[in-house]
Parts: C-alpha cells; structure tokens; sequence
C-alpha cells in the first residue's frame, strides 16, 4: 500500500459549497479538504455495499476522481455531501455489478440515475474499545449483515452515519415515506435489546482511520495529477 503522506493537511473552515467554488476557480488542492471532511461518511456508503473491506478504498478513490471530474456539475440544489455520498453510492453498485456480486432481487427496489439504485449495508467494528465494546459490535455486525439488502443501507445512512431522511432517500432515489417504512422494519428486524446496548456504539460504528484517509487522498492526488 501507499506511504500516508508525511505533509499536513490544509486546514480550511469555509463551507463546502465554498470551497468547491474555489475549486472550481483553480485551487485544486483545497479538494483534499472535502476529502477529508467526508471520507467516514463515504467509507459508511460504500462499505455498507461492498462487503470486502479491501475494495472499498479502490471504490473510494474511484469515487473521488468522478466527483473531481464533474465537479463543475454540483449545481447546490442538494448538499454537496449528499451529492458526494450518491457518486459514491453510485461506483459501489456498478463495482458490485461488474463483479457479478449483486443478487437480482436487490435490484428490483431501487431506481436511480443508471436504471438501478441498490440498497446494501455493511459490518460494523468499533474502533479502540474494551473487550465488552467490541464483542457488543461483533454482535452487532452479525445481526446489521443478516439484513436484507434493501434495509441494511437505510439503517447504516440514517443510524450510523445519521443522515436525515430527506438526504438518505435523494441518495437512494427513494422516497422520505420508503425511507420511514424501511427503517422502522429494519429496526423490528434486530433484536430490540441488542439495539439498545448497542445505541452508545454506533458512531464508532465502521470507521474510517486517519493513515487510511491519508492513503487515500494520497492515492487520489496522484491519479489527478495534483501535488501538493
């Protein structure tokens, strides 16, 4: 793998709207701000399809580059973050397509920009925790991967990652009431004490370290020629 790289990242407060503009206007470098500011929640998504960990930053780079290159299209009617997430939805599905990975009944309930709009969702591990913390989110993985396709991701958008409605059903191409109605049968589907012991651990849920995130971005500067 890629040496994380040993310079510091750019600090930047503006919002992200701002600086896509910014972008926009020649300063390519600021990208790896949005980058980073959004690299747990793109790893949520994709991991939330992509069932092989060791894929997901190949799906991630893969998901940058297209966001850099129709950067330009980002016309602000939806968050850039919710625009970002979809993009990354999006390569997911077409990686899990291309790899004969998809099971055709998961197909019939989502419809989005290419003719198919998968729901997936993913395993979860918790991140520097006790030996209780862990065996907890072990469980919770098992019982998250038992879900049918069209809940898991739903339930990783809105739980885990704890995107409104609205956002989780444009990402989707769902509706706001599909969104309701799914999360609530995925809710019914676990075990309601291991949701309630597991409530705490679910922001540490899938995560996303930073020398993985400096991989990444590292990987996606080279591939767009950009250095820093």
């Amino acid at each position: 793998m890629t040496d994380a790289p040993s310079r510091k990242p750019p600090i930047e407060t503006g919002s992200d709207e701002e600086i896509v503009s910014r972008v926009l206007q020649g300063d390519t470098l600021l990208f790896e701000v949005l980058m980073r500011r959004h690299n747990q929640r793109i790893y949520r998504a994709i991991r939330s399809i992509i069932r092989d960990d060791s894929e997901c930053e190949e799906v991630m780079q893969e998901s940058y580059v297209r966001a850099f290159e129709h950067l330009a299209q980002f016309e602000g009617r939806a968050m850039f973050s919710t625009w970002l997430t979809r993009i990354a939805v999006n390569e997911a599905i077409k990686r899990s397509i291309a790899r004969g990975k998809l099971d055709p009944l998961d197909l019939e309930d989502f419809d989005g920009e290419n003719g198919v709009m998968l729901a997936r969702y993913a395993n979860s591990s918790t991140p520097e925790s006790s030996a209780a913390n862990n065996e907890l989110a072990s469980l919770l993985e098992d019982s998250i991967l038992a879900l049918p396709v069209a809940y898991r991701t739903v339930l990783v958008l809105r739980d885990l990652e704890e995107m409104s409605t609205a956002e989780t059903a444009q990402v989707l191409a769902l509706t706001d009431a599909n969104v309701k109605v799914r999360l609530h049968r995925a809710h019914e589907m676990l075990r309601s004490e291991l949701m309630e012991r597991a409530g705490a651990s679910n922001a540490r849920a899938l995560m996303f370290h930073a020398t993985r995130c400096d991989r990444v971005v590292k990987a996606v500067f080279e591939r767009l020629q950009l250095h820093a």
